[in-house]
Order: C-alpha cells, then sequence, then structure tokens
C-alpha cells in the first residue's frame, strides 16, 4: 500500500462522495462495465473502484426495490426481486467492510501512539458505512431532483420536493464534513480506526435454519 498523509486521505474521501454523486447521473445514461475481478485496493484509485463498486449495489437496489414495489408484480416477480436484494446486500456490505479494511490500514501507520492502559475509543459507525450512507443519499438527492423537475405535477408536489430535496443536499454536505471530523479525531488520537464485520447469515446454507433443515430433510 502506498503512503498517504491525513490530508491525503481527507482528499480521497472528499473525492469519494464527489464520484458519488456524479456517478448516479452517468449510470442513468450508461451502466458501468466493472471488471468481474475485485483486487485489493492497494491505492487511491483502488479505493475509489471500490467504492463505484460499492455504490453500484446500491444504485441496483434501489431500482429493485422500486420493482418489488409495483402494485401489479406477482408472486414470482416478488420471488426474484427477493433474491436480488438478498445478494446485492451480501455484496454491498462486504464492499463496505474492503473500503474500511484499506482506510484502516492506510491510516495505523499514522496515528498517535495511545497512551499506555488508557482505554481505546472507537466511533459508533466506520468511515465505510458513513460512505454507504453518502452512496445512498446522493441516490436519494438524484431521484429526488427528479421529481421536483417532473411535469403533469401540481405547484404543491413541486415545491415539497424542493423543499425534501434542500434537505437531502444538506445531510449529504454535513455527512461528508463528519467523515472529515472523524478524521481529524484519529489525527489528534482522539479515537482509533477499526473494522466491524457484519458475518451476514441470512445467504449462507450453513447458518441459515431454513436452508440448512431443508437441505438436510430432502
Amino acid at each position: 500500500m502506498t503512503n498517504s498523509s491525513f490530508d491525503d486521505i481527507r482528499s480521497l474521501l472528499r473525492q469519494g462522495f464527489e464520484v458519488q454523486a456524479a456517478a448516479v447521473a452517468d449510470w442513468h445514461r450508461q451502466e458501468p462495465a466493472f471488471t468481474t475481478d475485485l483486487p485489493e485496493a492497494v491505492d487511491a484509485p483502488g479505493f475509489i473502484d471500490l467504492l463505484l463498486r460499492q455504490h453500484w449495489c446500491n444504485f441496483r437496489l434501489w431500482h429493485v426495490e422500486d420493482r418489488a414495489r409495483r402494485k401489479d408484480a406477482g408472486a414470482e416477480l416478488i420471488a426474484d426481486c427477493k433474491y436480488a436484494i438478498d445478494k446485492l446486500n451480501q455484496e454491498r456490505n462486504d464492499l463496505i467492510e474492503r473500503l474500511d479494511l484499506y482506510l484502516v490500514r492506510a491510516l495505523e501507520p499514522l496515528l498517535p501512539s495511545a497512551p499506555q492502559n488508557a482505554r481505546v475509543r472507537h466511533n459508533t459507525e466506520t468511515i465505510g458505512v458513513a460512505l454507504d450512507r453518502g452512496s445512498i443519499l446522493a441516490l436519494k438527492t438524484y431521484h429526488m431532483q427528479e421529481q421536483a423537475e417532473r411535469g403533469g405535477v401540481t405547484n404543491d408536489f413541486v415545491a415539497e420536493c424542493s423543499r425534501k430535496l434542500a434537505v437531502l443536499t444538506e445531510q449529504r454536505a454535513d455527512l461528508c464534513e463528519a467523515v472529515l471530523d472523524l478524521i481529524e479525531d484519529y489525527a489528534v488520537g482522539l479515537k482509533r480506526p477499526k473494522v466491524y464485520y457484519q458475518f451476514k447469515m441470512y445467504n449462507d446454507p450453513r447458518l441459515n435454519p431454513e436452508l440448512y433443515t431443508r437441505k438436510a430433510g430432502a
């Protein structure tokens, strides 16, 4: 892994929020073409590739969930959507962990030494999870703007969507600043980064009783 400074990491995270917003618009015009392999991120471009792959999971989840909520959706369509949602959520969470792993490895050499016998403090959510929230907010912002600019609706509807768009835009900006503040907490030794693993159980036939009991009884 290439050596980074705290400023490099802040700049990388700002870039991450920016590319999420730009990608939503781009992908509505043309879907991305990611390679099937998933190499480990060892530098900033590799991190951005991971971040966009994770964002692509949320992009697809958004549209699969829209299909599942159709009033005319039959049982087969809903089941197909459920399977797709489970698979995408697994991939989404795996990629969050990969983002955190890269960041922890990049940050560890920069961290000040903790005082002896001091309690190590951690944040309630990781930067990877915050980036996932930034991804979802980028999707919400794009689609709310679509509604605010939609034709054939009432002025009240447009005004409501415009108000919501302003709130979403502010919340996403706040989130980006909070992530950068957390990097500052790491820099001065207030907190230390850590990877937290989800260990999703529902897709593992060894851990989901609905899967392993049926298999045993087959």
